[in-house]
């Protein structure tokens, strides 16, 4: 099993940072793609040998944020060659996520799936989960998930049901064909669900065996990033923000 990933970071260097060091093993190839003005995140992804790919692409035709044109950029950019993960910047995998998605999970080369989150809130909650982690299987038996509270996920109960949104998703490029993401809207918003419809219902599924950590630097409300970062940084309250 091959794991190629995409990962858009503009202005998310500070979490990036981050999810570089626990994410980069589970996948053979990982792109990031950010803008031509964001030095930081370039600089985290040279000091972890990730590749980088600066584009403006984000912005054309008088778009805020457009982040499906940045995946695109980084789809093109992979071999797509067998799986493909979308994965943001906030996010970090468990420690045995590679081993769950080839040994445990029995993937479908014709499924597009998601796994569920749980929200890490502030960068104190992080620092004292790394102190002190909660182990996410025990006993192999048990997937543990409280040591942040559990995400919503998205299943539209009253249209298409369970959706992966775009927080992680996981399809196989080769066997579906699919090579590119949807890239009319002007925003963050949206674009990962229509993505993700382009399965049938019963094709869209969730990895149990894994839960990902998304980190927050303050509690915001749904959609408040979509345009851009417009949330406070993810470091110590106080510490000096790095000249970008």
């Amino acid at each position: 099993m091959r794991i190629e990933a995409v990962t858009v970071c503009v202005n998310y260097a500070d979490f990036l940072a981050w999810t570089l060091a626990w994410n980069k093993f589970h996948f053979d190839d990982w792109v990031i793609v950010t803008d031509k003005a964001d030095s930081r995140t370039q600089q985290v992804c040279a000091y972890h040998h990730v590749r980088c790919i600066a584009t403006d692409a984000f912005y054309e035709n008088d778009h805020a944020f457009n982040k499906g044109a940045g995946i695109n950029t980084g789809l093109a950019a992979i071999g797509c060659t067998d799986w493909v993960a979308h994965i943001d910047a906030d996010m970090a995998l468990p420690p045995r996520a590679r081993e769950m998605f080839e040994q445990r999970a029995a993937l479908e080369a014709n499924t597009i799936y998601g796994i569920d989150r749980i929200m890490c809130r502030s960068f104190s909650d992080w620092m004292n989960f790394i102190a002190e982690p909660e182990l996410q299987h025990s006993d192999e038996v048990y997937v543990n998930s409280t040591a942040f509270a559990l995400g919503s996920r998205v299943a539209k109960t009253d249209a298409d049901g369970y959706l992966p949104i775009g927080f992680f998703q996981l399809w196989n490029a080769r066997q579906s064909g699919i090579r590119s993401y949807p890239s009319g809207h002007g925003t963050s918003a949206r674009a990962d669900m229509g993505f993700a419809r382009q399965w049938p219902r019963e094709r869209r599924h969730l990895i149990p065996e894994v839960v990902g950590i998304h980190l927050e630097s303050e509690p915001a409300e749904n959609g408040a990033n979509w345009r851009g970062r417009e949330t406070r940084p993810f470091r110590l309250a106080g510490a000096a923000a790095a000249p970008a």
